[in-house]
């Protein structure tokens, strides 16, 4: 009865040297490669280099009006309209879907023959006073014209408020400091006190 070695198994108990005959060699007329890692290294650093130049290769995009009338009419209404989804930028600063697809809108309101004033009344009835980026003083927006105002009294009264309840309170009232700490026991700020006799 003869014993099996499994092929796994059969690898480990060969000799080293009978291995090393086994393994396939270099070409000796071809050098060695010196620093594989090296190379490496440098493919993706010019790799990175490339894609940093991308940005510059880029131009900005063309306007979609060949009339630039249209377009000079197209940016002064846009720049009247505030982008819903963005902070504080109007239609034509911003790079927003809902931006694009609005000035877009509004360049073919404009194609239609309806003016300034009917496009951004047209954009108030259909997204309300938001819309607007210089929103008209009504009752409706009072809030939005006072309310930083109001906002900044109601924090400076809560501030004279607390001061002036903190100023009637006795020193007792108060955690003291421990600089006073230290004075009281004769030692400097950070300093242990000198030892009493």
């Amino acid at each position: 009865m003869s014993l099996s070695v499994p092929p796994l198994a059969r690898r480990h108990l060969q000799p080293r040297l009978q291995r090393e005959t086994q393994r396939p060699h270099r070409d000796p007329q071809r050098p060695p490669r010196a620093f594989p890692a090296l190379r490496t290294l440098l493919m993706l650093a010019l790799l990175a280099a490339w894609l940093h130049t991308l940005p510059a290769i880029a131009k900005e995009a063309a306007p979609e009006a060949a009339d630039p009338a249209l377009e000079a009419r197209m940016q002064a209404v846009t720049s009247e309209l505030r982008c819903l989804v963005c902070q504080n930028q109007t239609i034509a600063d911003s790079q927003a879907d809902l931006a694009v697809d609005l000035r877009r809108e509004v360049r073919d309101l404009l194609r239609q023959g309806k003016s300034e004033h009917e496009i951004i009344d047209y954009m108030t009835a259909r997204y309300g006073d938001f819309v607007l980026y210089r929103p008209p003083m009504k009752p409706t927006t009072m809030l939005l014209w006072y309310g930083p105002a109001l906002l900044l009294a109601v924090g400076i009264a809560a501030l004279v408020l607390v001061l002036r309840r903190r100023s009637r309170l006795a020193a007792e009232n108060f955690e003291p400091d421990p600089d006073d700490e230290a004075d009281e026991r004769g030692g400097a700020p950070g300093r242990p006190a000198a030892p009493t006799r």
